[in-house]
């Protein structure tokens, strides 16, 4: 993975000229707000929005959580939007519907030459591309490995079914989605997403369970449509009390075999060799970034 990745594991979507919903997106606990500019904005409204992008960037910030904007796919309208969305409070933009390399290349040239007009340091606007086709479904490593400032990828569940022409339940997803992991992995960044559709969250129990299977495949973190998932979605996606005991014990055990001159061990019954050992390392220092995260949010609340 690249150094320095940012902690995600919530996304919460916010229509940035929706007042009621921007007014208490600080108090969700989401680790990112994505201002949205796009799906749940209407087309006459789309300008009246982007107005309202650099000050309710500042606003949704105050919790601690970082900001990102999603942008309108167009291209002629992706400059009037990064126009609007790039300065120092907006951490990150939300690339939909991906053709491929070359897009998030334009993009980034866009962006650039906004953040040195605008005296931000080079790379500071992160990018979260969405692969929503099928066509870029088969370019997702090159789009991975696109650009520099591309931090994460995910799959629009609903937006690759309707243009695949398949149903977005689990077993239909289950493979672009396992693919989308590999590619981003291959790139370095974020898997982000659900191994499933999330249109439907009104069963919250059922939600916490589909989200538990999707730590499992190896999603760092997932978009939440409504608050009520926020909450579920940080604990889902981080390592469990239970989880950094065992690393703990593993990292431990590690070092009392090595200093017995011996690569492999035991721990209740399992065996325990160099994979286990490099997986408890990145769990803890996963659990460690969370921890400051969760701090810094703390902090920013107070």
């Amino acid at each position: 993975m690249k150094p320095g990745l940012p902690v995600w594991r919530s996304l919460l979507y916010v229509p940035v000229n929706v007042e009621k919903y921007v007014e208490k997106a600080h108090t969700r606990g989401a680790d990112c707000i994505l201002l949205d500019l796009e799906d749940s904005v209407p087309a006459h409204e789309k300008d009246n929005a982007r107005k309202l992008v650099a000050q309710n960037a500042k606003r949704v910030r105050r919790g601690g959580a970082d900001v990102g904007v999603r942008i309108n796919r167009p291209d002629a309208m992706a400059p009037r939007d990064l126009e609007a969305a790039i300065g120092p409070d907006v951490n990150a933009i939300q690339v939909p519907k991906v053709d491929d390399a070359a897009h998030l290349r334009r993009l980034d040239e866009m962006v650039a030459k906004l953040e040195a007009k605008r005296g931000l340091k080079a790379g500071h606007t992160k990018f979260i591309a969405m692969v929503e086709t099928p066509a870029a479904f088969f370019k997702m490593p090159e789009i991975a490995a696109a650009v520099a400032r591309t931090v994460a990828m995910d799959i629009g569940g609903e937006d690759f079914a309707l243009e695949t022409g398949m149903e977005p339940t689990e077993e239909a997803l289950l493979m672009p989605k396992q693919q989308m992991i590999f590619a981003a992995r291959s790139g370095g960044i974020m898997p982000l997403g659900y191994i499933a559709s999330v249109a439907s969250f009104s069963d919250l129990e059922a939600f916490r369970k589909m989200v538990k299977r999707s730590r499992q495949y190896g999603f760092l973190g997932a978009t939440c449509i409504h608050p009520a998932q926020v909450t579920i979605v940080n604990e889902e996606y981080s390592p469990s009390a239970e989880d950094v005991a065992l690393a703990k014990r593993v990292i431990e055990g590690n070092a009392k075999a090595a200093a017995e001159g011996r690569a492999s061990f035991a721990i209740d019954g399992k065996m325990v060799d160099v994979p286990v050992v490099v997986r408890a390392e990145r769990l803890l220092e996963r659990h460690a970034a969370i921890q400051a995260r969760e701090a810094a949010k703390r902090s920013a609340s107070r």
